[in-house]
C-alpha cells in the first residue's frame, strides 16, 4: 500500500492530504455543533446515525467544490505547484481565504442557530440594516465573550495556516516522479471520479439534495443533517415581496365572510368594517404591555415546572385570560408590526416595517380620538424602522425612547424595564391628574439576551444553581439559569407596574393588555396540552392578559385569538368609533358563533410553513411547496387528515389561502388616503 502510494504523483497526492485535512476542518465545526448546541425531541441513535451521516457527505460535497481550484491548478502545473515562485502564493493565500471565510462563517452560524435554533439562512441580511448595524453589534459585544472569541479564531486561523504550509513543504521537499502521458491521462481521470462521486453524494439517480436532510419533523435533526454553507447557498435565490391581486380575488369571499366585512366586493377588495361608539361606557385608558420573548410554555399559567410567573399568574387568575393566543411569527419586529397594524408580517426575508413602501397603514391606534397616544421604549425606535410604524400612522403620537429618560442605559437595549416602567409611570399619572385618557403601547426588552437584571426596589434576586430544582429545571425547557433570571425579572417588574398603577391612581380606569411578542428559543419540553415544540408552532403560542378590576370579571378563555386581534378588541371595551380595514377581529364578540382561527407562520425542519390554528384542527401549507395538509390537534397532530376530512380541508385551505394572500395584498393596499 505505501510503494503505491509512492508511485502516485506528489502533487496528487498533495491535493488528495489538503482535501482530507479541508474535510476534517468541517467535521471540527459538526462536531461543536453538535456537542454544545445541538437539541432534539428524538434520541433514537440510529437517527442521530443517520443526519450525521448525512451531514458528513454535504461536508464532502462542500469540501471537493472548494478543491476544484487547486486541483486544476495542480493537474496542469504539476510538480511546477511546488515552486518558489506565484503558483506558491496562489496556493498559501486560496487556503487562508478559504479557512477565513469558513470560520467566520460557522461562527456566525452557531451564533444564529444559538439565538433563533435555525440554521442561517440570507435573512441574515436583515441584522445588517442602515441604522441597526450598531444596535445589533452591541447587542452581540454584550451577549458574548466577542473578545475570547476574536482570540480564538486567531489561534485557530493561526494553527490551519502552518498546518496547511506544512502539507505543502512536504510535498514541496519530495522528488517529483516522471509520470508518462497514458499514466498521467489516467491520474486525472481517477481524480476527477472521485471528485465527481463526492460532490454528487448519493448511489441513486438523483444527486443528494438538501431535502434528504428533512427525514424527521425534528428541527434539531435536520440542522445535524445539513452544512450550514451550503443550505444557505441554496436559499440566495430569493423571490421578490409582493402580491397576486388575481389569488387574493379567488380567495376573498371566505375572508370577507369570516371577517365580517360590511360591503363585500371581490372587485374593490374591500375589507372595511365599521363599530359605532359606547357613550356610556366610561373612558377607559389604554395601556398595551409587550413581554419580550414571552413564549406560553415559559409561564406559570401553562404549568411550566419552573412557576416562574407569579404575578402574571395573578393578573391571568383575576382578568380575561386567553390561553389559546398566537403571534403570526417569531420576531419583535414583526410583532410590533402585526399588533399595530392588524396584519400578519409575513415577508420571509425583510420585516414589513423595513420596506418604506408598506409602513403607511390605517390603524385602529390612530381612530383613538380625544386620546393621548404613547409609544415607550427603552432604547431606541430607529430599530428595524419601527419608528415608522407609529409616527407615519397614529396622528400626534409622542414616542419615549432612549434621550429621553433620566435612568441611565443598562445595555444595548437602553435602559432597564425597572426604570421604563419607573419613568412610564410618570408620564400617565400625569395625564391621569389632567383627567386626560390616553392609549399607551409599553415596549419591555430584558427578557433577551444578554439578559440584564437589576436589583429592581432592592428585592430581586438572580437564582443561582443552588436555588433551583434541577430536575422540574430541565423539563422546563429553559436553555440556561440566565434566561430563567430574565424571565423572572420580566415578571418581577409587571408586578411593580401593577404597584405603581394602583399608587398613581389609574389602575381601575385603565384597559392593561399584556401579551408576549413570541417564545424564546427553548430546550425540549413536554409539559403543553399539544406537542408544540415537535410542532414548530410554540413560538407563536404566548399568553394573552387583559385586566382591568373594574370593568371586567375574571375568565378564562378558550376560543383562539391573535396578535391581529389586540386592537379590535381594547377600540370595542373603550367604546370607541372605529372602522377595522385588516385582518383583526374582536375576541370577546358573542355574535360570531362560527370557529375561530389564529394566523401563524413557522419553521419545522427548516421548512417554512403558514397556517391556520383552531381549537381542533391545524391546517398547514408549506411556504415553497404550496403544499396543504390538515391535522386534527384533538386526535393526532401529526397525521394528515385531508382525504379523509376532504369538506373540512377544502373550506380550510381556501380561508388559509385567503388569509395568506389578502395580508399580502392589504400591507400594499391599506394606505391611508391622501
Amino acid at each position: 500500500m505505501i510503494h503505491l502510494w509512492s508511485r502516485i504523483p506528489r502533487y496528487i497526492r498533495y491535493i488528495f492530504m489538503q482535501t482530507l485535512y479541508l474535510f476534517g476542518f468541517l467535521v471540527f465545526w459538526r462536531v461543536i455543533f453538535y456537542s454544545f448546541f445541538f437539541t432534539s425531541t428524538i434520541h433514537d441513535a440510529a437517527v442521530i446515525m443517520r443526519a450525521w451521516g448525512l451531514g458528513l457527505k454535504f461536508d464532502l460535497r462542500l469540501t471537493l467544490i472548494l478543491m476544484i481550484p487547486m486541483g486544476l491548478i495542480a493537474v496542469i502545473a504539476r510538480d511546477r505547484l511546488f515552486g518558489t515562485g506565484a503558483l506558491r502564493r496562489i496556493n498559501y493565500w486560496y487556503f487562508f481565504i478559504i479557512y477565513l471565510l469558513l470560520t467566520l462563517f460557522y461562527v456566525t452560524d452557531l451564533g444564529y442557530y444559538s439565538y433563533l435554533g435555525l440554521r442561517i439562512d440570507p435573512s441574515v441580511m436583515r441584522f445588517l440594516a442602515p441604522g441597526e448595524r450598531l444596535t445589533n453589534a452591541r447587542m452581540l459585544w454584550e451577549s458574548y465573550p466577542i473578545i475570547w472569541g476574536v482570540l480564538g479564531i486567531v489561534l485557530l486561523l493561526a494553527l490551519i495556516n502552518w498546518s496547511v504550509r506544512c502539507i505543502f513543504r512536504r510535498y514541496a521537499g519530495k522528488e517529483g516522479i516522471a509520470v508518462r502521458p497514458r499514466r498521467y491521462a489516467v491520474w486525472v481521470v481517477v481524480l476527477v471520479l472521485l471528485f465527481s462521486a463526492g460532490i454528487y453524494g448519493n448511489v441513486a439517480y438523483f444527486p443528494l439534495r438538501w431535502s434528504q436532510a428533512m427525514f424527521t419533523r425534528d428541527n434539531g435533526i435536520t440542522s445535524l443533517a445539513l452544512n450550514p454553507v451550503t443550505y444557505y447557498i441554496s436559499n440566495l435565490s430569493v423571490r421578490e415581496e409582493s402580491f397576486d391581486r388575481k389569488l387574493t380575488r379567488q380567495y376573498y369571499e371566505p375572508v370577507a365572510e369570516y371577517l365580517g366585512v360590511d360591503n363585500p366586493d371581490p372587485e374593490k377588495l374591500n375589507y372595511a368594517r365599521s363599530f359605532p361608539g359606547d357613550s356610556l361606557k366610561p373612558r377607559q385608558n389604554v395601556i398595551i404591555v409587550m413581554l419580550e420573548s414571552g413564549g406560553a410554555a415559559m409561564m406559570s399559567m401553562f404549568n411550566n415546572p419552573m412557576q416562574a410567573t407569579p404575578n402574571l399568574q395573578k393578573l391571568a387568575d383575576e382578568g380575561l385570560f386567553f390561553e389559546n393566543f398566537h403571534v403570526p411569527a417569531m420576531s419583535t419586529a414583526r410583532t410590533v408590526f402585526g399588533v399595530t397594524t392588524g396584519l400578519p408580517d409575513i415577508f420571509k426575508f425583510k420585516t414589513a416595517s423595513r420596506h418604506p413602501t408598506i409602513v403607511d397603514q390605517r390603524v385602529i391606534m390612530d381612530q383613538f380620538d380625544g386620546y393621548e397616544k404613547y409609544y415607550l421604549l427603552g432604547g431606541n425606535t430607529n430599530w428595524a424602522n419601527i419608528r415608522a410604524v407609529f409616527t407615519n400612522n397614529v396622528n400626534g403620537i409622542k414616542i419615549y425612547e432612549e434621550g429621553y429618560f433620566k435612568a441611565p442605559k443598562a445595555d444595548v437595549w437602553g435602559v432597564s424595564d425597572f426604570d421604563l416602567i419607573t419613568e412610564s409611570d410618570e408620564i400617565f399619572k400625569a395625564a391621569h391628574d389632567r383627567k386626560q385618557p390616553f392609549i399607551a403601547y409599553l415596549q419591555t426588552a430584558d427578557n433577551h439576551e444578554p439578559y440584564t437584571t437589576t436589583e429592581g426596589k432592592g428585592d430581586f434576586r438572580k437564582l443561582t444553581g443552588k436555588d433551583i430544582d434541577v430536575a422540574a429545571f430541565n423539563k422546563s425547557g429553559f436553555l440556561s439559569i440566565d434566561q430563567l433570571n430574565a424571565l423572572r425579572y420580566m415578571d418581577y417588574n409587571i408586578g411593580y407596574l401593577m404597584e405603581k398603577a394602583a399608587q398613581s391612581g389609574y389602575l381601575d380606569n385603565t384597559i392593561f393588555v399584556f401579551f408576549g411578542d413570541h417564545s424564546a428559543r427553548l430546550n425540549p419540553f413536554k409539559h403543553m396540552p399539544l406537542p408544540e415544540y415537535e410542532m414548530g408552532t410554540f413560538v407563536d403560542h404566548v399568553p394573552c392578559i387583559i385586566y382591568n378590576p373594574k370593568l371586567l370579571k375574571p375568565r378564562k378563555i378558550t376560543r383562539m385569538g391573535s396578535l391581529l386581534d389586540v386592537y379590535p378588541t381594547v377600540a370595542r371595551l373603550a367604546g370607541i368609533p372605529f372602522t377595522n380595514y385588516t385582518m383583526g377581529v374582536d375576541m370577546l364578540d358573542t355574535t360570531y358563533q362560527g370557529e375561530r382561527y389564529a394566523f401563524i407562520t413557522y419553521t419545522r425542519n427548516l421548512q417554512s410553513f403558514y397556517a391556520l390554528q383552531g381549537q381542533q384542527y391545524l391546517c398547514e401549507i408549506g411556504l415553497e411547496s404550496g403544499e396543504m395538509k390538515l391535522y386534527d390537534l384533538k386526535a393526532d397532530p401529526f397525521r394528515d387528515i385531508k382525504d379523509q376530512r376532504p369538506e373540512i380541508a377544502a373550506g380550510l385551505d381556501k380561508l388559509t389561502r385567503g388569509f395568506y394572500e389578502s395580508s399580502r395584498y392589504l400591507m400594499f393596499n391599506n394606505k391611508k388616503p391622501r
